[in-house]
């Protein structure tokens, strides 16, 4: 089945799910994990029942929060979200490179923009897990505007929001990930936590945002980043987006533009939060995320210093009993190696 058509009829048939008696309690039984003390998590001021979350891109107008929140995840990513809604790129631009088990997508934030969402989670019968929302800027707004773009959309979507991520990471909207280096990121930065102080003290609560960074980066690029991240007071950040690079890939879709996820990603994804972590002391959370198939993943990106970890990929390939397989493997990691809660054992391997 054409990939995009197969996204499509899973998010469709999500959210009607949600609209049958019953059906969201018989997707939890089959598919659902028990909240066991040594995984819940507490961060950001927010509970989370399993540090497996699903990332970005999957739910981009929050059509089926309920649904995927009956499938086991501790937390989830709608969006990313722009201010106006927009249609992406051209079709095809979801490609599958079985072999790898990877993806490829150049989809270029089509949503129906911040609105729309908002209405959606307003109307949300219930919200059994904490929801990020993954905002992002317009195609057509320039860089020197894109700040407005990411004011408007916390603006529109901050009471609905357990937390946000700021999206400048992303290798299909030209010229975004120039966000990520010099005054701009900094500027940018300073605009997101202006206006998410303003909200705040609108709505009478504060809420984390976070920021998603690519693996594109050189060593020293990335130091650079995270010094600016940090510095300027962002709650954390997601480690790590999509790759343009093809290194060891040799299917036939490795030719196609976009980013690629899955298992190919695992390692440098990896790699960057382990430098971030070194780097900030363990100081700032993070969320790894990228090529997890397996509990081992998760747990190399957890003892490596992530706090959370996020699947997209896998779920593609795996479908929906990956998370009672993660759920079940992370338990037994954390009784190998001795530790009581999963918090012991993030940043394990710098100690």
């Amino acid at each position: 089945m054409d990939p995009e058509n197969a996204h499509h009829l899973v998010i469709d048939g999500l959210h009607n799910a949600a609209k049958i008696p019953g059906a969201l309690t018989l997707m939890r039984g089959m598919y659902g994990v028990p909240e066991v003390p040594e995984l819940a998590t507490d961060l950001f001021g927010i509970h989370f029942p399993s540090p497996v979350g699903l990332a970005a891109g999957l739910d981009k107008n929050a059509d089926a929060v309920e649904g995927f929140s009956a499938i086991g995840f501790g937390f989830m990513e709608v969006g990313t979200v722009t201010p106006a809604g927009q249609p992406g790129n051209d079709r095809p631009r979801l490609f599958r490179l079985p072999p790898e088990e990877a993806l490829i997508n150049r989809m270029g934030f089509n949503n129906r923009g911040a609105e729309e969402m908002a209405a959606r989670l307003r109307a949300l019968k219930q919200r059994p897990i904490p929801v990020a929302v993954n905002i992002g800027k317009n195609k057509t707004t320039p860089n020197e505007e894109a700040f407005r773009d990411y004011e408007k959309c916390v603006s529109a979507l901050y009471p609905y929001a357990d937390f946000f991520v700021v999206n400048i990471s992303s290798p299909n909207t030209p010229d975004l990930r120039n966000l990520q280096h010099g005054d701009e990121l900094s500027g940018l930065l300073r605009a997101v936590t202006n206006q998410m102080a303003a909200e705040a003290k609108k709505h009478g609560a504060s809420k984390a945002v976070l920021v998603k960074i690519a693996p594109d980066v050189s060593d020293r690029e990335l130091e650079y980043m995270v010094d600016t991240i940090e510095k300027s007071g962002v709650s954390g950040l997601i480690a790590t987006n999509t790759t343009v690079s093809r290194e060891g890939i040799h299917h036939k879709n490795a030719k196609e533009t976009g980013g690629l996820s899955g298992k190919p990603l695992a390692a440098r994804s990896t790699e960057i939060v382990s430098r971030v972590y070194r780097q900030t002391g363990g100081k700032l959370p993070i969320i790894g995320s990228g090529g997890i198939f397996s509990a081992a993943d998760a747990y190399d990106k957890i003892r490596s210093g992530a706090s959370l970890v996020e699947i997209y990929t896998a779920l593609i390939y795996e479908g929906p009993e990956i998370n009672r397989k993660l759920h079940r493997g992370l338990r037994e990691l954390l009784a190998r190696d001795g530790f009581s809660h999963i918090s012991e054992a993030v940043g394990a391997d710098h100690r």
